[in-house]
């Protein structure tokens, strides 16, 4: 039985891959890959950690046109013995975590049109690979990565992945990083977008707490605006300490008998970094609602 199970994983991962078509890119692709990578690359200028950027000079992605996978991949497996694999966007849970587990990071291989630059409700290339793949040349963070796809099966077995994407949502995509002597940027959901990346950078309104995986897991998220709350790791070493050295199974269940927390609210128990004002919030009438 757990031998047909991981031949489904595979088939199921398998299914997703397709081939990236660089060469179906028009000049507008080119030139909207620019535009965005131009934009991002000022607004994170101070304020992103200094492994992504290593991340962005090892694998040689510029400007000048849309990554080519290939040719991106050849730099990424001599770092980490991570690669890209195209997909046509979202997909289900089971073949992501098995990609990832079998360090493959899916990349959707459509980009956004020139009036979509400042949102697109379906992550696309620009999100993927600029706000996700610098980091997979780091050791730490990479196997970070390949541990938390590791997780995945467990997780759908026994009814956590709800959990475990919560995990996902304030680490991979929103989390900051003590860097330099400052709270710098990692999470790709920053790095990828002009309006969060600005608001982390600018506006004092968001609360920065010291990371907590029990707090992260059991915290909902808001997915359609900035966030109320950010939460900072250590290091990526640490990271992976924290979040994966430690089972989760025990948690899944603790978890269904406890509320869900709030990022709009502080908890006495968390050790909070920057207080923030709220102003952003202030007349937000959603702050309760909707959380994943």
């Amino acid at each position: 039985m757990a031998d047909g199970h991981a031949v489904l994983n595979v088939t199921a991962a398998d299914e997703c891959i397709i081939d990236q078509g660089w060469e179906n890119y028009t000049r507008e692709d080119h030139n909207t890959w620019g535009t965005l990578f131009n934009r991002q690359m000022k607004t994170l200028s101070g304020h992103v950690c200094a492994e992504y950027l290593e991340g962005l000079r090892v694998l040689g992605i510029t400007a000048d046109n849309v990554p080519d996978f290939e040719v991106m991949n050849r730099n990424l497996r001599k770092a980490t013995g991570w690669e890209v694999v195209a997909v046509p966007g979202l997909i289900p849970s089971r073949p992501f975590f098995d990609m990832l587990s079998n360090r493959q990071f899916p990349a959707g291989n459509f980009i956004r049109k020139p009036e979509q630059l400042d949102y697109l409700e379906e992550p696309d290339i620009f999100h993927d690979v600029f706000g996700h793949i610098p980091l997979l040349t780091n050791p730490a963070y990479a196997d970070y990565m390949h541990a938390y796809g590791c997780a995945g099966d467990n997780a759908i077995a026994n009814k956590g992945v709800k959990y475990l994407a919560r995990l996902n949502w304030w680490t991979i995509e929103f989390g900051l990083i003590k860097n330099q002597g400052d709270i710098k940027i990692f999470g790709a959901g920053i790095c990828s977008s002009y309006g969060e990346s600005r608001y982390v950078a600018e506006d004092p309104s968001a609360h920065f707490v010291q990371f907590d995986l029990e707090r992260c897991m059991r915290t909902g998220y808001y997915i359609d605006d900035f966030q109320a709350t950010y939460f900072v790791i250590d290091s990526f070493e640490d990271l992976f300490t924290q979040a994966v050295e430690r089972p989760f199974l025990p948690l899944y269940e603790k978890f269904r008998s406890l509320p869900p927390l709030t990022p709009f609210v502080l908890e006495e128990s968390d050790q909070v970094l920057r207080r923030g004002t709220g102003g952003y919030w202030k007349d937000f009438a959603r702050t309760k609602e909707k959380l994943k």
